[in-house]
Order: structure tokens, then C-alpha cells, then sequence
């Protein structure tokens, strides 16, 4: 058996902000009733993480449970222990009206960062970055394409689209972070 690959291998571009394909991130989608106890329980057990409001995002120790929908959380656990948790996760809802799906392989996670990442992305989705906090996310579109992003960091914003696209995201993103194409001020 192969040793699995990130969509992109790490790819990097560097311009008036650094765009990088993240590597192997363990990603999990999680839909079920997000009031119930025992969803509750199993991602914190799962993440070390609460249960998030609408369009929150709460991160502890290298994992993060996300809002999505009303009925459905993306979980980040590191790649290797992704098939383990979606498992852990199935067998602590059992009874529940819900469903664990490791998606690990069927996403791509970018982190643009420094000083100005707030442009790379302005200028491919429709957010007010101006008014995106640290601990919320938004599902969205870069350009065409379906895109969640947040900002990690102070200075960074992480986006997850589908693998599909990861060629095609990281694209945009580098040529929307080419030093002397910074956005005027305003």
C-alpha cells in the first residue's frame, strides 16, 4: 500500500503573503441533531472541543470542531487518526440519528498567511473580512468553487475545498498573492 499524499504535496507560493497547501489533514464530517447530548459528548471526547454555535469554530491542541449547517460539524484530528474517530464517533452515536464520515482524502486545506492574507482572499470571496473574527467560519465561494474559510491566526486564514479542486484553489490563491497586486487603500 502507497503512503497517502496531500493534494498538492505541500505546494508553496510567496508573494506579498505566503499561500500553502497544508499537507494531510484528518477532516470529518459530522451530521446529526447538533442539540444532542450525546453528539456533544462524542466530539468532545473526539476533538477536546465544544460543541460550536452558528458559524463558529473552536480549536484545542491540533484539532477544531466547526459549525457547518444546522445539522453538521467538520472535525479536524490529525490525518492518521481520522479513520479511528470517524469509528469512535460511529460507535458513541450509536442509537442517534446520526453519521461520521472520514473525508479526510476528499479535501484540501490552504493557510495563507502574513500581514495582508485578508486580501489574498478578499479578492475570491464575497466575506467582510473586516468583521471576521478569529473562532468563526464561513462557508462560501472562492471564485467558483465551494470553499469554507477562518481565520486561524491573526495573520492567517485557512480555507478547505473539495480535492477535486485543490489545483485550481491553490491557483487563485497565488496568483491573488502576487507581490504588487495588493489592493489600494481604501
Amino acid at each position: 500500500m502507497s503512503e497517502p499524499i496531500s493534494a498538492l504535496a505541500g505546494k508553496n507560493a510567496e508573494g506579498f503573503a505566503r499561500v500553502s497547501e497544508a499537507g494531510l489533514q484528518g477532516m470529518i464530517t459530522l451530521r446529526g441533531n447538533l442539540a444532542s447530548a450525546a453528539l456533544a459528548a462524542a466530539v468532545k471526547a473526539a476533538t477536546g472541543c465544544a460543541l460550536p454555535g452558528n458559524r463558529g469554530i473552536h480549536t484545542k491542541a491540533g484539532k477544531a470542531a466547526a459549525w457547518m449547517s444546522p445539522d453538521e460539524l467538520l472535525l479536524l484530528v490529525p490525518y492518521g487518526e481520522a479513520e479511528a474517530t470517524a469509528a469512535a464517533l460511529e460507535a458513541a452515536l450509536a442509537g442517534e440519528h446520526a453519521l461520521a464520515a472520514n473525508v479526510s482524502d476528499a479535501r484540501a486545506l490552504f493557510r495563507v498567511s502574513g500581514a495582508k492574507a485578508d486580501q489574498v482572499a478578499m479578492k475570491l470571496c464575497p466575506v467582510d473580512f473586516a468583521r471576521l473574527p478569529q473562532g468563526e467560519i464561513r462557508r462560501t465561494r472562492a471564485a467558483q468553487v465551494a470553499a469554507a474559510l477562518w481565520r486561524s491566526a491573526p495573520d492567517e486564514i485557512s480555507l478547505v475545498c473539495f480535492r477535486s479542486v485543490a489545483g485550481y484553489v491553490f491557483d487563485l490563491l497565488a496568483i491573488s498573492a502576487r507581490t504588487g497586486s495588493e489592493l489600494a487603500p481604501a
